[in-house]
């Protein structure tokens, strides 16, 4: 699920653009959702921060303390992976935009036909960046960071992240090859994201996450706990680890 965010100090503006992304979400079928909207900047930087944030899309040229490249600075500041777009009726400032690495502007008064270019654009752009995101077809675009293990489930797979769950009918030897090296086959039925786990019973062979938990498989667990103590990012980890 992407989540977006949107920010303009009209308020008509904010509801017209909320209406048309949320008619195109449904339209190519995208797993996507107006997250949070706003026509202060300052609440929509203070939901970022505390949020998952995929895209920001801000008017450049805002009626309040900080303007639209100013807040994509701050919001820039705590999330470096943000897709920002901005929408202005002020193409003079679009140059300005670039410095904050903005992925696309739309002109005032913006149409259907040009924000779905944006937005086709964009999900090729995420579609095609396989070290940020694991694509399981056309609907199902999750970010690596947000997934704790992937399951076998007979025909099809199902993507356990933070927020929830997410099935298709594809198979290990096709995504593995999608994969960073922080994902690791730790059972015949499951591969962990070694990043986002907490705690690991050696005992009972099992791997715990926030919310979640998995299983190491007899045949996978020597490679697992050795890929496990030489990897760098797991270091930490490895200190709360029940290895009795």
């Amino acid at each position: 699920m992407l989540n977006f965010v949107l920010c303009d100090d009209n308020l008509n503006i904010l509801s017209k653009l909320e209406n048309i992304l949320n008619n195109l979400f449904v339209k190519h079928d995208y797993e996507a959702n107006i997250a949070f909207k706003s026509d202060n900047p300052s609440d929509v930087l203070s939901y970022i921060k505390s949020n998952k944030v995929h895209v920001l899309i801000s008017d450049i040229h805002l009626h309040a303390s900080i303007s639209g490249i100013e807040l994509a600075e701050k919001v820039r500041k705590t999330n470096k992976s943000i897709y920002i777009i901005f929408t202005t009726g002020h193409l003079e400032y679009a140059l300005l935009a670039y410095k904050v690495k903005t992925f696309d502007y739309i002109p005032k008064p913006f149409t259907i036909e040009r924000i779905e270019e944006t937005l086709t654009r964009l999900y090729n752009d995420i579609i095609g960046d396989s070290s940020q995101y694991l694509s399981l077809n056309n609907k199902n675009i999750i970010k690596q960071s947000d997934i704790q293990y992937i399951k076998k489930d007979g025909m099809k797979l199902i993507v356990h992240t933070d927020s929830g769950k997410y099935e298709a009918y594809t198979s290990f030897s096709k995504i593995e090859p999608c994969l960073p090296g922080n994902f690791v086959r730790c059972h015949k039925s499951y591969i962990a994201n070694i990043d986002n786990i907490k705690d690991i019973e050696t005992i009972n062979n099992t791997i715990k996450f926030n919310n979640d938990k998995c299983y190491i498989g007899p045949k996978y667990k020597n490679n697992f706990m050795e890929v496990l103590n030489n990897y760098g990012n797991f270091s930490n980890h490895l200190d709360g680890t029940n290895n009795t």
